[in-house]
């Protein structure tokens, strides 16, 4: 059902934990699934210097919660915002159908996280 790099990724997840003073917070979560996904990054220079993840639920969300860490650390916030669902379901070899709402949260998180961010700055 699961690639070898979803199992991998959940088995060991990357960047896994809470955040001390995070500069942007992106929370969701799926009602349908009970799927709750927290994300939280620290900006330095337009750029996504640390990233962190909590999440509650199955393999697929602990995997894409952990490869959307990957994909947006050391990004600039312009091109992390253009991280989609498919980039991370390609990234970990695809996920079946039912579980692609799951890259979906990541992704969302991600974005909200940004956005957290700029609107703080805007303070």
């Amino acid at each position: 059902m699961y690639s070898d790099k979803v199992l991998k990724y959940f088995r060991n997840p990357h960047n896994l934990g809470t955040m001390k003073n995070p500069d942007g917070v992106g929370q969701v979560g799926n009602p349908t699934c009970g799927d709750i996904m927290k994300l939280y990054i620290k900006v330095k220079n337009n750029k996504i210097k640390d990233i962190k993840f909590e999440t509650l639920d199955c393999a697929a969300t602990i995997a894409t919660s952990s490869m959307i860490t990957d994909l947006a650390k050391g990004k600039t916030l312009e091109k992390a915002m253009k991280i989609t669902r498919n980039d991370v379901a390609e990234a970990l070899d695809s996920l079946p159908p039912i579980k692609m709402h799951c890259s979906n949260l990541a992704a969302e998180a991600l974005h909200k996280a940004i956005k957290d961010y700029k609107k703080k700055q805007n303070k």
